[in-house]
């Protein structure tokens, strides 16, 4: 696949002319999603092509029974598919009574699709001789409301060229669909109800096991030169599907459309057997709005997100309409409106590492909802694994550990542990870190403690107790170890004394230990329930800070570095420099035998604990830390460029970072890792707002208050973000020669820049020049 067929654009994703080998990669690329729903950029006509159908419904899944060739204690039982729902945008289209199908057209020029971020629609346009030898021009224009989350609307025109023409437009339901994989190819959707009624129809259908019921729904509008046709459709149904058939007669140089409104009604939101009613009301509330008014409302739903969210980039188009994506597609997965959703990896672009949620929500997605939406977003997330944590004390019971010990999933759905490779789902165990990091980082940037007494001490005492129970202490070396692990870098499995997992213990114990002596002093109603509820005691307190003192670390004398885990030097340390290019990536050319003894790196390990922590340790550690093991790290992981942009900029290594970023925020655009088609990497999309809030703008918390050391990329002659603070707007501007900042609100806000303290007043520019790290 051509890794470059994406036209730069500052505000758009654009694909200029046909090529088949491209349809599947930009069906992801082009995917468009409201938070509640979201679907693959699939053609709604009729296309014999290869292509990757995918119609997605947030929350609804499968679970798949777990299929392994040797079954272990503690395996989960099923691996959670995302599911493919049942497909509502489809509109087969006839001329002349033949089939358009752009496979089989003998041309097809002036192909043009456009994902326009800053308004939130799709659409795609060409002109196309038929195999009828029929000369049509085409418009498609798709999008999934914001303001009504359970419809979408799409809007097909077609321009006859040469001679007049009988079009025959078909929308339709299928509930016939199937996912790209199963293990077992079980029947995922049971269908109930096909229903047509005059332009509407609505297929019930529910998921097996899980029984999520559905409504999906449609309701068309024939136009004919701007004209509303007022039409009753003739009808087709069959077991799994049901269409409308209208037909218009049409000159050449005249138009003829299908407005088609369609979506879903979910269980989780109406009560089953009311889904069709639901469906009906909320198809009148988008015919009465009709298409236009609907794309009107979208556009300033839209302007509404990136007058918070948006980062500009100036004198460099590529890296503007990388993060412009990125930060398009998080909000298209996920708004914040819901406790109950969580971010998936991949969103609504595709079904791989089925399930909605990892410890990439903690690690990479929570900083970014912090700081562009109001704080109760992030409390969202959190509460999130507050309502699983009785889930997480199962999953830790079936691998046996006992009395509240919380293992939270690396996978799940529903707070139980969906993955079933073992070396993730027994051993990546660093993932209870990532929860507790959160609510710290929470409070760091919110200044609300409340989550702490109310949900989240319950969690940190589940977490604690699991990392007690899970070390042990080594006669040998007299210290606590933690045996049989993988880290965040997959590339090493079943080690032991992982430096990053006995890191993150320790710290999560020691804070653990501070947050209960902090409720017990300022919450002491909370700290009293809670302390009945789990029945903690001083001396398992006591344990625990036993634990946490006498943690064994990893380290080697003669590079002065922590090492990765025990014998990470015994392996042959050869330099990926070294590697040739036809080896790469190692994930896809060797066998997994290979990579488990090589040295290759997949993500941030070491370097990860240097990102999270970094007060704790100097400028001059991190730096003999990133020479060391930056070289061996491949990035086949899509979280590994953002965390190593963000330390090479604080190393002030600029075009390090910078080529980092690049790499991060162009990750899907540019197809770095040759596979998506499969779907885009959506979590590790907020790594790349990460890299330039906090990579080269500098962006922490220090003493409490916000604080800036600001670089900037030589290929850039500025850019900006706001960042919501404790519900106060500030807005960064960075040149090369200044740093401006706007404040919105009534009072000053203290904060550094470069060390040097800062008073801005609200409503007026406060520029500090020449000051740049």
């Amino acid at each position: 696949m051509n890794q470059d067929y994406i036209r730069p654009n500052e505000w758009s994703i654009i694909e200029d002319g046909f090529d088949k080998e491209n349809v599947k990669a930009s069906e992801s690329l082009f995917s468009i999603g409201n938070g509640a729903m979201g679907q693959r950029a699939n053609f709604e006509e009729h296309y014999s092509g290869p292509t990757f159908q995918g119609s997605y419904i947030a929350g609804v899944y499968y679970p798949d029974k777990t299929r392994v060739g040797w079954w272990k204690n503690g395996y989960p039982e099923y691996f959670a598919k995302v599911l493919n729902a049942p497909n509502w945008i489809g509109i087969n289209v006839l001329l002349n009574g033949e089939p358009l199908d752009l496979n089989t057209c003998k041309k097809v020029a002036n192909f043009r699709r456009e994902l326009n971020m800053r308004e939130g629609w799709y659409q795609r346009s060409f002109k196309a001789v038929t195999s009828g030898d029929e000369t049509i021009d085409v418009k498609v224009t798709r999008f999934l409301s914001l303001d009504l989350d359970e419809v979408g609307a799409i809007k097909f025109e077609i321009s006859p060229i040469d001679n007049d023409l009988e079009i025959t437009f078909n929308p339709y339901l299928d509930s016939g669909i199937t996912n790209e994989d199963s293990n077992w190819d079980d029947k995922f959707w049971n269908t109930t109800n096909v229903v047509s009624e005059g332009n509407q129809a609505f297929i019930e259908a529910h998921t097996m096991k899980t029984h999520f019921a559905t409504c999906t729904f449609m309701e068309a509008q024939l136009y004919h030169e701007g004209e509303k046709i007022d039409l009753e459709p003739s009808e087709v149904k069959k077991e799994l599907w049901v269409g409308h058939e209208y037909v218009q007669e049409v000159k050449k140089g005249e138009s003829a459309s299908l407005v088609k409104f369609g979506g879903y009604t979910v269980s989780t939101n109406h009560k089953p057997n009311e889904l069709v009613q639901a469906s009906k009301r909320v198809l009148k509330k988008a015919t009465d709005l009709g298409f236009e008014a609907l794309l009107e409302m979208q556009r300033k739903a839209w302007f509404k997100i990136w007058e918070m969210s948006d980062i500009t980039i100036s004198g460099d188009i590529k890296a503007q309409q990388g993060i412009r994506f990125n930060i398009f597609h998080l909000n298209q997965t996920y708004l914040g409106t819901d406790s109950r959703l969580n971010i998936g990896p991949k969103g609504f672009t595709g079904e791989k590492y089925g399930g909605s949620t990892y410890w990439d929500t903690e690690a990479y997605c929570i900083p970014f909802y912090m700081a562009t939406k109001d704080q109760k977003v992030a409390r969202n997330l959190l509460q999130y694994r507050y309502n699983h944590l009785e889930k997480a004390i199962e999953n830790a019971q079936k691998l046996g550990f006992s009395d509240g010990a919380a293992l939270y999933p690396m996978v799940t759905m529903n707070g139980e542990e969906c993955h079933n490779e073992w070396e993730i789902t027994f051993e990546e165990i660093h993932r209870n870190g990532a929860i507790a990091f959160a609510i710290y980082n929470y409070f760091r940037f919110t200044g609300d403690y409340s989550y702490i007494p109310e949900m989240g001490l319950e969690v940190l005492i589940g977490i604690a107790r699991f990392w007690h129970q899970r070390a042990n202490f080594s006669e040998q070396k007299q210290k606590y170890v933690i045996l049989g692990v993988t880290g965040p870098n997959e590339y090493e499995n079943n080690v032991s004394n992982n430096w990053y997992t006995n890191y993150i213990a320790k710290w999560c114990i020691n804070y653990t230990l501070e947050q209960l002596q902090k409720v017990k002093e300022g919450y002491p109603e909370d700290y009293d329930r809670i302390v009945g509820f789990t029945k903690l005691t001083d001396t398992e307190t006591d344990e625990w800070a036993e634990v946490a003192k006498k943690m064994y670390f990893p380290y080697s004398e003669k590079h002065g570095i922590y090492l990765q885990q025990d014998g990470f030097l015994d392996k042959e340390l050869i330099t990926v420099a070294e590697l040739p290019k036809s080896q790469r990536p190692i994930n896809q050319k060797w066998s997994w035998d290979r990579i488990l003894r090589s040295p290759y790196i997949k993500q941030a390990d070491t370097l990860q604990g240097f990102y999270l922590f970094e007060d704790q340790f100097t400028l001059e550690e991190l730096e003999k830390h990133f020479d060391f093991y930056e070289p061996f790290t491949v990035h086949e992981s899509s979280l590994s460029p953002c965390v190593h942009s963000i330390q090479a900029a604080k190393l002030n290594r600029m075009e390090q970072a910078y080529q980092f970023y690049l790499r991060t925020s162009r990750l899907d655009l540019d197809d770095y890792n040759k596979e998506v088609e499969e779907g885009l990497h959506i979590t590790s999309m907020a790594g790349t707002w990460m890299s330039i809030v906090e990579g080269f703008g500098g962006m922490r918390i220090v003493d409490d208050k916000l604080s800036f050391t600001p670089r900037i990329p030589k290929q850039w002659e500025g850019y900006s973000f706001k960042i919501n603070f404790r519900h106060r707007i500030l807005k960064v501007t960075i040149t090369k020669k200044e740093v401006k900042f706007v404040l919105e609100g009534k009072e000053d806000m203290s904060l550094r820049v470069s060390g040097e303290r800062l008073v801005i007043s609200p409503n007026t520019e406060t520029i500090f020049e020449n000051q740049l790290a």
